[in-house]
Protein backbone atom coordinates (compact mmCIF):
# COMPACT_ATOMS: atom_id res chain seq x y z
CA UNK A 1 0.00 0.00 0.00
CA UNK A 2 3.17 2.50 0.95
CA UNK A 3 4.72 1.48 -2.42
CA UNK A 4 1.46 2.26 -4.44
CA UNK A 5 0.99 5.52 -2.32
CA UNK A 6 4.47 6.82 -3.48
CA UNK A 7 4.45 6.26 -6.72
CA UNK A 8 0.78 7.76 -6.78
CA UNK A 9 2.50 10.86 -4.99
CA UNK A 10 5.26 11.00 -7.97
CA UNK A 11 3.00 11.12 -10.59
CA UNK A 12 1.21 13.74 -8.75
CA UNK A 13 4.45 15.68 -8.44
CA UNK A 14 4.97 15.36 -12.59
CA UNK A 15 1.64 16.51 -13.44
CA UNK A 16 2.04 19.40 -10.56
CA UNK A 17 5.43 20.42 -11.74
CA UNK A 18 4.15 20.40 -15.61
CA UNK A 19 1.52 22.15 -14.95
CA UNK A 20 3.21 24.27 -12.96
CA UNK A 21 5.82 25.01 -15.85
CA UNK A 22 3.09 25.64 -18.03
CA UNK A 23 1.88 28.40 -15.98
CA UNK A 24 5.68 30.11 -16.31
CA UNK A 25 5.57 29.98 -20.09
CA UNK A 26 2.32 31.66 -20.30
CA UNK A 27 3.44 34.32 -17.96
CA UNK A 28 6.60 35.20 -20.19
CA UNK A 29 4.66 35.13 -23.22
CA UNK A 30 2.52 37.70 -21.74
CA UNK A 31 5.95 39.42 -20.80
CA UNK A 32 6.93 39.27 -24.28
CA UNK A 33 3.71 40.64 -25.76
CA UNK A 34 3.77 43.34 -23.29
CA UNK A 35 6.23 44.38 -24.45
CA UNK A 36 6.11 43.78 -28.28
CA UNK A 37 5.49 47.55 -29.15
CA UNK A 38 7.49 47.93 -32.59
CA UNK A 39 10.13 50.23 -33.39
CA UNK A 40 9.44 53.10 -35.19
CA UNK A 41 9.70 52.24 -39.17
CA UNK A 42 11.15 55.55 -39.53
CA UNK A 43 14.03 55.86 -37.17
CA UNK A 44 15.27 58.90 -38.35
CA UNK A 45 14.45 62.38 -36.46
CA UNK A 46 11.39 63.64 -36.25
CA UNK A 47 9.20 66.74 -36.46
CA UNK A 48 9.42 67.27 -32.73
CA UNK A 49 13.18 66.76 -32.65
CA UNK A 50 13.67 69.33 -35.42
CA UNK A 51 11.06 71.70 -33.66
CA UNK A 52 12.97 71.34 -30.20
CA UNK A 53 16.38 72.26 -31.61
CA UNK A 54 14.75 75.23 -33.39
CA UNK A 55 13.99 76.36 -29.75
CA UNK A 56 16.55 75.81 -27.84
CA UNK A 57 19.03 77.65 -30.90
CA UNK A 58 15.89 80.72 -30.40
CA UNK A 59 16.76 80.49 -26.53
CA UNK A 60 20.73 80.62 -26.23
CA UNK A 61 21.38 83.14 -28.99
CA UNK A 62 18.23 84.89 -30.02
CA UNK A 63 17.30 86.11 -26.50
CA UNK A 64 14.18 88.65 -27.42
CA UNK A 65 14.69 89.52 -30.53
CA UNK A 66 11.72 89.30 -31.97
CA UNK A 67 12.57 89.83 -36.27
CA UNK A 68 12.87 86.59 -36.93
CA UNK A 69 9.64 84.33 -37.26
CA UNK A 70 11.53 81.09 -38.21
CA UNK A 71 10.30 78.94 -35.43
CA UNK A 72 6.79 80.14 -35.37
CA UNK A 73 6.64 79.47 -38.95
CA UNK A 74 7.99 75.79 -39.31
CA UNK A 75 5.42 75.11 -35.87
CA UNK A 76 2.66 75.05 -38.93
CA UNK A 77 1.60 71.29 -39.82
CA UNK A 78 2.36 72.55 -43.71
CA UNK A 79 5.48 73.19 -43.00
CA UNK A 80 7.65 72.08 -45.61
CA UNK A 81 10.86 74.01 -44.71
CA UNK A 82 10.95 71.92 -41.65
CA UNK A 83 10.95 69.09 -43.77
CA UNK A 84 14.07 70.05 -45.79
CA UNK A 85 16.23 70.95 -43.06
CA UNK A 86 15.53 67.52 -41.47
CA UNK A 87 16.63 66.15 -44.50
CA UNK A 88 19.01 68.56 -45.35
CA UNK A 89 20.76 67.63 -41.97
CA UNK A 90 20.35 63.98 -42.38
CA UNK A 91 22.18 64.01 -45.93
CA UNK A 92 25.18 66.03 -45.06
CA UNK A 93 24.96 66.11 -41.49
CA UNK A 94 25.21 69.50 -40.68
CA UNK A 95 23.32 72.31 -42.22
CA UNK A 96 24.73 74.93 -43.88
CA UNK A 97 24.05 78.80 -44.78
CA UNK A 98 22.28 77.61 -48.18
CA UNK A 99 19.77 75.23 -46.21
CA UNK A 100 18.78 78.52 -44.35
CA UNK A 101 15.36 80.42 -45.57
CA UNK A 102 16.31 83.78 -47.43
CA UNK A 103 14.52 85.69 -45.10
CA UNK A 104 16.77 84.54 -42.31
CA UNK A 105 19.71 84.90 -43.56
CA UNK A 106 18.85 88.77 -44.83
CA UNK A 107 17.55 89.64 -41.54
CA UNK A 108 19.29 88.07 -39.28
CA UNK A 109 22.38 89.67 -36.94
CA UNK A 110 23.52 86.55 -35.51
CA UNK A 111 22.98 83.78 -38.25
CA UNK A 112 26.77 82.19 -38.12
CA UNK A 113 25.67 81.60 -34.05
CA UNK A 114 22.39 80.48 -34.97
CA UNK A 115 23.20 77.82 -37.28
CA UNK A 116 26.39 76.70 -35.20
CA UNK A 117 24.18 75.96 -32.21
CA UNK A 118 21.47 74.76 -34.60
CA UNK A 119 23.53 72.28 -35.58
CA UNK A 120 24.88 71.44 -32.34
CA UNK A 121 21.16 70.72 -30.97
CA UNK A 122 20.36 68.58 -33.84
CA UNK A 123 23.74 66.62 -33.15
CA UNK A 124 22.47 65.89 -30.20
CA UNK A 125 19.44 64.52 -30.70
CA UNK A 126 20.84 62.60 -33.45
CA UNK A 127 23.00 61.31 -30.90
CA UNK A 128 20.22 60.77 -28.41
CA UNK A 129 18.17 58.66 -30.89
CA UNK A 130 21.10 56.57 -31.98
CA UNK A 131 20.61 55.14 -28.03
CA UNK A 132 17.03 54.98 -27.80
CA UNK A 133 17.39 52.80 -31.56
CA UNK A 134 19.99 50.81 -30.04
CA UNK A 135 18.16 50.59 -26.55
CA UNK A 136 14.65 49.01 -28.47
CA UNK A 137 16.71 47.09 -30.45
CA UNK A 138 18.04 45.34 -27.67
CA UNK A 139 14.75 45.44 -25.72
CA UNK A 140 13.13 43.61 -28.43
CA UNK A 141 16.46 41.11 -28.30
CA UNK A 142 15.47 40.37 -25.34
CA UNK A 143 11.51 40.01 -25.81
CA UNK A 144 13.28 37.05 -28.23
CA UNK A 145 14.30 35.76 -25.25
CA UNK A 146 11.43 35.54 -23.31
CA UNK A 147 9.26 34.09 -26.24
CA UNK A 148 11.98 31.37 -26.95
CA UNK A 149 12.35 30.64 -22.62
CA UNK A 150 8.47 30.16 -23.15
CA UNK A 151 8.77 27.55 -25.87
CA UNK A 152 11.09 25.82 -23.59
CA UNK A 153 9.07 25.42 -20.63
CA UNK A 154 6.00 24.77 -22.53
CA UNK A 155 8.38 21.69 -24.71
CA UNK A 156 9.30 20.64 -21.09
CA UNK A 157 6.11 20.48 -19.64
CA UNK A 158 4.33 18.50 -22.83
CA UNK A 159 7.84 16.05 -21.89
CA UNK A 160 6.71 15.50 -18.64
CA UNK A 161 2.72 15.05 -19.43
CA UNK A 162 3.59 12.40 -21.94
CA UNK A 163 6.04 10.59 -19.83
CA UNK A 164 4.76 7.20 -18.71
CA UNK A 165 4.61 5.72 -15.19
CA UNK A 166 5.65 1.90 -16.15
CA UNK A 167 7.32 1.75 -12.50
CA UNK A 168 4.23 -0.35 -11.67
CA UNK A 169 5.13 -3.07 -14.69
CA UNK A 170 8.90 -3.20 -13.90
CA UNK A 171 9.64 -2.21 -10.35
CA UNK A 172 9.71 -5.89 -8.24
CA UNK A 173 11.48 -7.25 -10.98
CA UNK A 174 14.64 -4.38 -10.95
CA UNK A 175 13.95 -4.99 -7.37
CA UNK A 176 14.80 -8.41 -7.48
CA UNK A 177 17.76 -8.23 -9.68
CA UNK A 178 19.31 -5.96 -7.37
CA UNK A 179 18.97 -7.66 -3.95
CA UNK A 180 20.50 -11.01 -5.30
CA UNK A 181 23.53 -8.81 -5.80
CA UNK A 182 23.42 -7.24 -2.50
CA UNK A 183 21.95 -4.10 -3.77
CA UNK A 184 18.65 -2.66 -2.35
CA UNK A 185 16.38 -0.47 -3.99
CA UNK A 186 14.61 1.66 -1.66
CA UNK A 187 13.03 3.62 -4.25
CA UNK A 188 12.75 4.17 -7.89
CA UNK A 189 11.24 5.99 -10.94
CA UNK A 190 10.66 4.33 -14.36
CA UNK A 191 9.41 6.53 -17.25
CA UNK A 192 9.16 6.05 -20.76
CA UNK A 193 8.90 9.02 -23.27
CA UNK A 194 6.98 9.47 -26.62
CA UNK A 195 9.90 8.29 -28.60
CA UNK A 196 9.64 5.11 -26.70
CA UNK A 197 12.65 6.31 -24.59
CA UNK A 198 13.14 4.94 -21.37
CA UNK A 199 14.54 6.39 -18.21
CA UNK A 200 15.11 4.91 -14.68
CA UNK A 201 15.73 7.18 -10.93
CA UNK A 202 17.10 4.57 -8.39
CA UNK A 203 17.30 5.28 -5.09
CA UNK A 204 19.95 2.11 -4.24
CA UNK A 205 22.89 0.92 -2.11
CA UNK A 206 24.93 -1.90 -1.18
CA UNK A 207 24.03 -4.27 1.90
CA UNK A 208 27.62 -6.33 2.43
CA UNK A 209 29.86 -3.18 2.44
CA UNK A 210 31.38 -3.09 -1.01
CA UNK A 211 31.01 -0.71 -3.95
CA UNK A 212 29.48 -1.67 -7.72
CA UNK A 213 29.97 1.07 -10.40
CA UNK A 214 27.33 2.42 -12.17
CA UNK A 215 28.33 0.53 -15.25
CA UNK A 216 27.62 -3.11 -13.93
CA UNK A 217 24.59 -1.32 -12.22
CA UNK A 218 23.58 -0.49 -15.14
CA UNK A 219 23.87 -3.83 -16.74
CA UNK A 220 21.66 -5.67 -14.24
CA UNK A 221 19.21 -2.95 -14.63
CA UNK A 222 18.97 -4.27 -18.67
CA UNK A 223 18.86 -7.42 -17.20
CA UNK A 224 15.46 -6.71 -15.48
CA UNK A 225 14.09 -4.41 -17.85
CA UNK A 226 14.45 -7.40 -20.70
CA UNK A 227 17.94 -7.97 -21.87
CA UNK A 228 18.08 -4.22 -22.72
CA UNK A 229 21.18 -2.29 -22.39
CA UNK A 230 21.34 0.30 -20.26
CA UNK A 231 23.73 2.91 -19.20
CA UNK A 232 24.68 5.67 -16.49
CA UNK A 233 24.85 9.22 -18.26
CA UNK A 234 28.23 10.97 -17.20
CA UNK A 235 26.38 13.52 -15.10
CA UNK A 236 24.95 10.83 -12.41
CA UNK A 237 26.93 8.87 -9.66
CA UNK A 238 29.73 6.13 -11.21
CA UNK A 239 29.47 3.89 -7.73
CA UNK A 240 26.81 2.44 -6.07
CA UNK A 241 27.96 2.61 -2.02
CA UNK A 242 26.22 1.49 1.45
CA UNK A 243 25.49 5.51 1.66
CA UNK A 244 22.04 6.00 -0.27
CA UNK A 245 21.99 7.64 -3.04
CA UNK A 246 19.81 8.35 -6.36
CA UNK A 247 20.84 7.08 -9.91
CA UNK A 248 19.96 8.31 -13.33
CA UNK A 249 20.09 5.38 -15.95
CA UNK A 250 18.93 5.54 -19.34
CA UNK A 251 18.28 2.71 -21.93
CA UNK A 252 20.67 3.00 -25.60
CA UNK A 253 18.50 3.72 -28.63
CA UNK A 254 18.12 1.39 -31.25
CA UNK A 255 21.03 2.64 -33.12
CA UNK A 256 24.36 3.84 -32.47
CA UNK A 257 26.89 6.59 -34.54
CA UNK A 258 30.36 6.89 -35.06
CA UNK A 259 32.02 9.70 -36.96
CA UNK A 260 35.34 11.18 -38.74
CA UNK A 261 36.26 14.32 -39.39
CA UNK A 262 38.81 16.49 -42.26
CA UNK A 263 39.81 20.14 -42.44
CA UNK A 264 42.17 22.23 -43.90
CA UNK A 265 42.83 25.81 -43.48
CA UNK A 266 43.30 28.27 -45.94
CA UNK A 267 46.30 29.19 -47.15
CA UNK A 268 49.31 31.11 -45.00
CA UNK A 269 46.45 30.59 -41.89
CA UNK A 270 47.72 27.94 -39.15
CA UNK A 271 44.45 28.23 -37.35
CA UNK A 272 41.15 27.04 -39.37
CA UNK A 273 37.83 29.62 -39.32
CA UNK A 274 35.69 26.36 -38.99
CA UNK A 275 34.84 24.07 -36.20
CA UNK A 276 32.77 21.59 -35.32
CA UNK A 277 31.37 19.44 -32.28
CA UNK A 278 30.17 15.84 -31.88
CA UNK A 279 28.50 14.78 -28.64
CA UNK A 280 26.80 12.13 -27.34
CA UNK A 281 26.14 13.57 -23.75
CA UNK A 282 22.24 13.62 -24.06
CA UNK A 283 20.90 10.54 -23.72
CA UNK A 284 19.35 9.06 -26.82
CA UNK A 285 21.09 11.71 -28.78
CA UNK A 286 23.59 12.57 -31.02
CA UNK A 287 24.61 15.99 -31.89
CA UNK A 288 26.66 17.05 -34.77
CA UNK A 289 27.57 20.64 -35.95
CA UNK A 290 29.61 22.46 -38.12
CA UNK A 291 29.92 26.73 -38.05
CA UNK A 292 31.62 28.87 -40.29
CA UNK A 293 33.55 31.96 -38.91
CA UNK A 294 33.76 34.87 -41.34
CA UNK A 295 36.96 35.19 -42.88
CA UNK A 296 39.48 32.85 -41.17
CA UNK A 297 42.56 32.80 -39.02
CA UNK A 298 42.34 33.40 -35.19
CA UNK A 299 39.16 35.47 -35.34
CA UNK A 300 37.06 33.59 -37.64
CA UNK A 301 38.49 30.36 -35.27
CA UNK A 302 37.60 32.05 -32.26
CA UNK A 303 34.21 33.21 -33.37
CA UNK A 304 32.89 29.98 -34.88
CA UNK A 305 34.16 28.00 -31.42
CA UNK A 306 31.95 30.17 -29.81
CA UNK A 307 28.72 29.31 -31.85
CA UNK A 308 29.43 25.49 -31.54
CA UNK A 309 30.16 25.82 -28.05
CA UNK A 310 26.96 27.94 -26.92
CA UNK A 311 24.60 25.57 -29.11
CA UNK A 312 26.17 22.84 -27.71
CA UNK A 313 25.79 23.37 -24.40
CA UNK A 314 22.07 24.75 -24.68
CA UNK A 315 21.30 21.56 -26.30
CA UNK A 316 22.74 19.59 -23.92
CA UNK A 317 20.76 21.73 -20.82
CA UNK A 318 17.68 20.76 -22.69
CA UNK A 319 16.95 23.47 -24.96
CA UNK A 320 15.41 22.25 -28.21
CA UNK A 321 17.10 22.31 -31.35
CA UNK A 322 14.98 25.08 -32.53
CA UNK A 323 15.24 27.18 -29.10
CA UNK A 324 19.56 26.50 -29.34
CA UNK A 325 19.73 28.23 -32.05
CA UNK A 326 17.40 30.91 -31.71
CA UNK A 327 19.17 31.71 -28.50
CA UNK A 328 22.27 31.08 -30.18
CA UNK A 329 21.63 34.37 -32.77
CA UNK A 330 20.67 36.41 -29.96
CA UNK A 331 23.25 35.80 -27.80
CA UNK A 332 25.46 37.01 -30.93
CA UNK A 333 22.89 40.17 -31.84
CA UNK A 334 23.82 41.21 -27.90
CA UNK A 335 27.44 41.01 -28.48
CA UNK A 336 27.22 44.19 -30.03
CA UNK A 337 29.20 45.90 -33.30
CA UNK A 338 32.77 44.20 -32.90
CA UNK A 339 30.91 40.56 -33.20
CA UNK A 340 31.37 38.58 -36.34
CA UNK A 341 29.17 36.48 -37.94
CA UNK A 342 29.45 33.54 -38.32
CA UNK A 343 27.48 29.80 -39.79
CA UNK A 344 25.74 27.64 -37.77
CA UNK A 345 24.79 24.13 -39.45
CA UNK A 346 23.09 21.76 -36.44
CA UNK A 347 21.99 17.69 -36.82
CA UNK A 348 20.08 16.25 -34.04
CA UNK A 349 19.91 12.30 -34.44
CA UNK A 350 17.28 10.75 -32.27
CA UNK A 351 19.05 6.91 -31.21
CA UNK A 352 15.53 5.53 -30.44
CA UNK A 353 13.69 6.38 -33.98
CA UNK A 354 16.62 7.07 -36.38
CA UNK A 355 15.02 10.36 -37.22
CA UNK A 356 17.66 13.22 -38.24
CA UNK A 357 16.65 16.83 -37.60
CA UNK A 358 18.71 19.25 -39.37
CA UNK A 359 18.56 23.38 -38.80
CA UNK A 360 21.20 25.72 -40.28
CA UNK A 361 21.83 29.45 -40.13
CA UNK A 362 23.43 30.38 -43.12
CA UNK A 363 25.02 27.03 -43.74
CA UNK A 364 25.66 25.47 -46.89
CA UNK A 365 23.73 22.12 -47.32
CA UNK A 366 23.98 18.75 -45.96
CA UNK A 367 24.43 15.24 -47.45
CA UNK A 368 22.32 12.05 -46.56
CA UNK A 369 23.97 9.19 -48.17
CA UNK A 370 21.56 6.02 -48.26
CA UNK A 371 21.05 3.25 -49.88
CA UNK A 372 19.04 5.31 -52.78
CA UNK A 373 21.51 7.58 -53.43
CA UNK A 374 22.51 11.23 -51.79
CA UNK A 375 19.91 13.63 -50.83
CA UNK A 376 20.51 16.92 -50.56
CA UNK A 377 19.35 19.26 -47.56
CA UNK A 378 19.24 22.46 -48.80
CA UNK A 379 20.83 25.56 -46.99
CA UNK A 380 19.98 28.24 -45.09
CA UNK A 381 20.67 31.94 -45.87
CA UNK A 382 21.28 34.10 -42.88
CA UNK A 383 24.44 33.59 -40.75
CA UNK A 384 24.01 33.81 -37.00
CA UNK A 385 23.98 37.36 -35.51
CA UNK A 386 23.08 39.48 -38.37
CA UNK A 387 19.32 39.76 -37.59
CA UNK A 388 17.38 39.69 -34.12
CA UNK A 389 14.40 38.04 -35.96
CA UNK A 390 15.96 35.33 -38.06
CA UNK A 391 14.20 31.91 -38.18
CA UNK A 392 16.04 28.75 -38.30
CA UNK A 393 15.40 26.44 -41.48
CA UNK A 394 14.16 22.85 -40.47
CA UNK A 395 14.80 19.32 -41.75
CA UNK A 396 13.83 16.28 -40.75
CA UNK A 397 14.45 12.75 -42.47
CA UNK A 398 14.40 9.23 -41.27
CA UNK A 399 17.63 7.48 -41.65
CA UNK A 400 18.17 3.67 -41.70
CA UNK A 401 20.97 1.58 -40.98
CA UNK A 402 24.42 2.17 -42.66
CA UNK A 403 23.08 6.01 -43.51
CA UNK A 404 25.87 8.63 -43.69
CA UNK A 405 25.46 12.08 -42.76
CA UNK A 406 28.14 14.43 -44.53
CA UNK A 407 28.28 18.23 -43.51
CA UNK A 408 30.66 20.54 -44.97
CA UNK A 409 31.40 24.28 -44.84
CA UNK A 410 31.34 26.88 -47.68
CA UNK A 411 35.29 26.30 -49.08
CA UNK A 412 34.77 22.81 -49.49
CA UNK A 413 31.38 23.51 -51.61
CA UNK A 414 33.23 26.01 -53.54
CA UNK A 415 36.00 24.52 -54.74
CA UNK A 416 33.67 21.68 -56.52
CA UNK A 417 33.93 21.82 -60.16
CA UNK A 418 30.90 23.05 -62.05
CA UNK A 419 27.84 25.49 -61.55
CA UNK A 420 25.92 23.26 -59.76
CA UNK A 421 28.11 22.34 -56.66
CA UNK A 422 25.66 20.77 -55.17
CA UNK A 423 24.84 18.29 -57.89
CA UNK A 424 29.00 18.10 -58.06
CA UNK A 425 29.91 17.11 -54.47
CA UNK A 426 26.40 14.61 -54.44
CA UNK A 427 28.04 12.66 -57.53
CA UNK A 428 31.31 12.35 -55.74
CA UNK A 429 29.94 11.07 -52.88
CA UNK A 430 27.22 8.72 -54.26
CA UNK A 431 30.93 7.36 -56.43
CA UNK A 432 32.93 6.53 -53.65
CA UNK A 433 33.38 3.15 -52.31
CA UNK A 434 31.45 3.56 -48.99
CA UNK A 435 34.13 2.91 -45.73
CA UNK A 436 34.87 4.44 -42.44
CA UNK A 437 33.71 7.22 -41.80
CA UNK A 438 36.99 8.42 -41.36
CA UNK A 439 38.07 7.26 -44.91
CA UNK A 440 35.04 9.10 -46.47
CA UNK A 441 36.23 12.53 -44.66
CA UNK A 442 39.52 12.29 -46.03
CA UNK A 443 38.42 11.91 -49.71
CA UNK A 444 36.04 14.15 -49.66
CA UNK A 445 38.30 16.87 -48.19
CA UNK A 446 41.04 15.55 -51.06
CA UNK A 447 38.24 16.12 -53.68
CA UNK A 448 37.50 19.51 -52.83
CA UNK A 449 41.03 20.49 -52.94
CA UNK A 450 42.05 18.59 -56.10
CA UNK A 451 39.88 21.31 -57.67
CA UNK A 452 41.78 23.94 -56.13
CA UNK A 453 44.14 26.25 -58.01
CA UNK A 454 47.33 23.94 -57.39
CA UNK A 455 45.68 22.64 -55.11
CA UNK A 456 45.73 25.29 -52.43
CA UNK A 457 42.60 26.28 -50.86
CA UNK A 458 41.41 29.59 -50.76
CA UNK A 459 38.97 29.62 -47.81
CA UNK A 460 38.73 26.91 -44.84
CA UNK A 461 37.44 23.31 -45.30
CA UNK A 462 35.78 21.11 -43.29
CA UNK A 463 34.31 18.13 -43.42
CA UNK A 464 32.12 16.14 -40.96
CA UNK A 465 30.96 12.35 -41.80
CA UNK A 466 28.25 10.44 -39.39
CA UNK A 467 28.00 6.55 -40.03
CA UNK A 468 24.50 5.56 -38.01
CA UNK A 469 24.05 1.57 -37.48
CA UNK A 470 21.32 -0.70 -35.87
CA UNK A 471 22.93 -2.20 -32.57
Amino acid sequence: MWRRTKRRDMADVNVYTASRLGEMARSLGILARSCQDNMDSNPGLTREDALAAMQMSAAMVCGDCSRCNLYSDSKKEDSYYLYYLLRAFEQKGRVEFEDMPRFFLETCRRREDYVAQLNRNLGRATMNLEWKNRFLESRDTVMVQFRELAVILEEFAHQMEQASDITESKGEAVKRVFRQHHMVVENLLLLEHENRQREAYLTVRTVNGRCVTAREAAELLGHAMGNKEWYAPRDTRALVTRQTATIHFSEAGRYRMMYGMAHLPREGEVLSGDNYTYSEEIPGQVIMSVSDGMGSGEQAFTESRRVVELAEQLLETGFSARAALKMVNTVLMLTGEEQHPATLDLCCVDLHTGVLEAMKLGAVATFVLNGKGVEVLEAGEVPAGVLGDVEPVLLSKKLWDGDRIIMVTDGVLEACPGENKEGSLGEYIESMNVGSVQKMADEILEFAASHCEKEIPRDDMMVLVGGIWKR
